[in-house]
């Protein structure tokens, strides 16, 4: 159980990175209040985390429905989760969200906690296989099932603590800072991503 749970803090807490986020955060925040900033980013966690448990909790039914397999979902899912490990490590991925939002802006989105910030920015593509993964692999163990749900909102905890300190964060780290961070984040999630996918090939040759 430990391993599992170590695996999953560290698989999640890489996909989503609630430091790598911040500038994204301040661009869709500008100009509003300090106060308003704060309710924004607490809504927005939220938002993610229900969005995330939600996927825990009914992704391996709806995997059965569609007659997907999880050893073909692991492989797929691996191989997604490398690209946005490969988007990491070339820096293309902080460049998209930064553009997400700025788009979010323009449109004049009502709710920004909502978009681009819980989605796609928190509980992206990528946090959402990642969690469907992570599901799978404790399918009918419901105590892990638990522990699976706790990590997430420990992940949303970060994230409300990034946005909290989204100024000092960005100011402390730097276009330097981030730029490593997330080259570093990207090749561990790059490791990860092909685990799962020699996971998945394993499990669909023993079956096969």
């Amino acid at each position: 159980m430990l391993d599992f749970a170590l695996s999953a803090f560290v698989t999640l807490i890489v996909v989503v990175d609630p430091v790598g986020i911040v500038p994204a955060f301040l661009s869709a925040t500008h100009g509003l209040p300090a106060a308003a900033r704060r309710g924004v980013g607490a809504r927005a966690a939220l938002i993610g985390a229900l969005i995330l448990a939600g996927t825990a909790l009914a992704g391996n039914w709806l995997l059965a429905r569609l007659g997907i397999g999880l050893p073909a979902f692991r492989i797929s899912g691996g191989i997604l989760l490398f690209v946005v490990a490969f988007e990491m490590v070339l820096g293309t991925r902080p460049a998209r969200e930064a553009r997400e939002a700025e788009q979010a802006i323009e449109e004049k989105v009502r709710n920004i906690a909502a978009f681009p910030l819980a989605t796609p920015l928190i509980a992206g593509p990528g946090a959402i296989t990642a969690t469907l993964l992570l599901a799978g692999q404790i399918a009918g163990n419901a105590a892990a099932l638990a522990v699976l749900i706790a990590i997430i909102a420990a992940v949303a905890a970060a994230c409300i603590g990034a946005f909290l300190l989204a100024e000092r964060v960005a100011g402390t780290l730097g276009v330097t800072g981030n730029v490593v961070l997330s080259r570093l984040l990207g090749v561990i999630l790059a490791a990860l991503a092909v685990q799962f996918v020699i996971d998945g090939s394993r499990a669909a040759f023993m079956h096969g």
